[in-house]
């Protein structure tokens, strides 16, 4: 496997990263998650473009998107893959120990990894903590998932493969790497990025696509949704099956299979929408 780090391609083996490295320490990093398909990314410059708001939101230098670019696609062209999860990793680079950054640049990785098709639903629960809608790093992918890999650890104790977050005044937020999206009277709701969400790549696509609304919606809405499906770059649309110990029949529902036709079809027309 070749690896992307610091302007040029690395064996895996010798691409290290140094134990002071600011991503490592503090956690001062941000990343992007690009699927790619038949070693292709696809929305290339809209993950670009959120990568550049997080550096922005976090005070790290602007990242060279050129450079980026030009690492996604030698590290692509260099594991040839027909599916893939493109990882990029942007950090604070080698600093002293504590939260101030050092003097020494940022650290920049690609690295790439075969993923597979999610199956068409998928089983959720929600979880007692809460996603902090007014954090400093609310609505910016950061390398702090420390949150994230203990929720989905219990959900997948749990038999589900996401779990859901309220925000701290109660109303339905996000999953620990997908948007969720609820279905009521036929009509397709997601709650706003107001309500501290990440602003998914798949979930502006889907939003754009499909003609979802952006809604306040209570957690409870998830007792009563007629159907509930999430998004991410990986799952693209997949329908939920189950929400706690909550069923629902014949997922993913009308609604649900109509927004992941629509999805790939418009998906299909072009790698970079």
């Amino acid at each position: 496997m070749k690896i992307w780090l610091d302007g040029g391609l690395r064996d895996v083996e010798n691409a290290r990263v140094s134990v002071l490295d600011h991503g490592l320490t503090v956690g001062d990093g941000i990343f992007e998650t690009v699927k790619s398909i038949q070693g292709r990314p696809f929305a290339l410059t809209r993950h670009l473009d959120r990568l550049a708001r997080s550096a922005r939101g976090l005070g790290l230098p602007e990242p060279d998107l050129d450079e980026v670019r030009r690492a996604c696609a030698a590290v692509l062209d260099a594991n040839p893959l027909p599916l893939g999860r493109l990882r990029i990793t942007y950090t604070g680079g080698l600093s002293p120990l504590g939260s101030d950054r050092g003097d020494q640049g940022t650290t920049l990785v690609v690295a790439a990894g075969e993923a597979q098709r999610r199956p068409d639903s998928t089983a959720v629960i929600t979880v007692p903590w809460t996603r902090n809608e007014r954090g400093a790093l609310t609505g910016l992918k950061t390398t702090s998932y420390a949150e994230n890999v203990v929720a989905l650890a219990r959900a997948l104790d749990q038999g589900a493969s996401e779990a859901l977050f309220a925000n701290t005044v109660g109303r339905l937020c996000e999953g620990t790497g997908t948007n969720v999206f609820v279905v009521i009277d036929g009509e397709i709701h997601t709650p706003p990025l107001a309500s501290g969400c990440l602003a998914g790549i798949t979930r502006e696509l889907t939003v754009e696509w499909t003609g979802a609304r952006e809604t306040d919606l209570p957690m409870d809405v998830l007792d009563r949704a007629d159907e509930i499906f999430l998004t991410s770059t990986l799952r693209d649309v997949q329908g939920v099956h189950r929400v706690d110990g909550r069923e629902l029949a014949a997922a993913p529902g009308p609604v649900t299979a109509k927004a992941m036709r629509t999805f790939d079809e418009r998906a299909a027309d072009g790698l970079d929408p």
